[in-house]
């Protein structure tokens, strides 16, 4: 007990801002992942092949890439390439890549859950495929994908670790772990704060994504 109230007292500060910073990489990734989702599934379902042929090739190839590899392949395969990308914003640009397969993916799911009738109604009254999109097909399609993006976003926090393999600026949690454990011999305990913090992170979401799909379940 003794020894888990030094590391808090030492060591206090730096977990809290580490994990502002997990929450921050999570959100800004997941919501740049998600508007290129949105806009990916819009191609796919354009009349054109060579747009559907492509996002399918972008969602099979970047679902099926670990995070660490893809990182590693921007990191310090870009550069001979003569594009180099800071330390952070290459694992934001990883964890958007990721992101926006599996919810392109997701987003696919929720689409063929709508009724082809409300698409056709809409053009009947003359709304482009655009608007169709937009105002009549995405809105239901979020509203049965609540679940699956929950998960995602739980996913993409968890997958914020692949931080600790590049010197970032300012560590998240699992960066913060190497840091205290070359420093001190705290070992486990270390282990046992993170840990703690990425449960309680995925019960927040877990919580909000089941009061969204509760909602979502009324409207529907």
């Amino acid at each position: 007990m003794n020894d888990l109230i030094k590391l808090l007292t030492d060591f206090g500060p730096s977990f809290a801002i580490s994990t502002l910073v997990t929450w921050k990489l999570t959100i800004i990734s997941f919501s740049l992942g998600f508007i290129l989702a949105v806009t990916l599934t819009f191609l796919r379902i354009l009349p054109i092949k060579p747009l559907k042929l492509f996002v399918e090739a972008y969602v099979e190839v970047f679902r099926n890439i670990p995070g660490v590899a893809l990182l590693i392949i921007i990191v310090f395969a870009l550069p001979y390439l003569n594009v180099v990308i800071d330390y952070e914003p290459s694992v934001i640009l990883t964890l958007v890549l990721v992101c926006s397969a599996f919810a392109t993916d997701n987003l696919r799911t929720g689409i063929n859950t709508v009724d082809v009738g409300q698409v056709e109604a809409a053009y009947s009254l003359g709304m482009s495929l655009l608007k169709t999109f937009f105002f009549i097909v995405l809105p239901q399609a979020l509203r049965a994908v609540v679940q699956p993006m929950t998960s995602l976003l739980i996913g993409i926090m968890l997958s914020t670790a692949i931080a600790s393999q590049v010197p970032v600026y300012t560590r998240e949690l699992t960066g913060l772990v190497d840091k205290i454990n070359n420093e001190t011999a705290s070992g486990i305990l270390t282990f046992f704060i993170t840990a703690l913090l990425y449960v309680l992170t995925g019960l927040a979401i877990s919580w909000l994504g089941a009061r969204l799909d509760k909602k979502a379940r009324i409207l529907r």
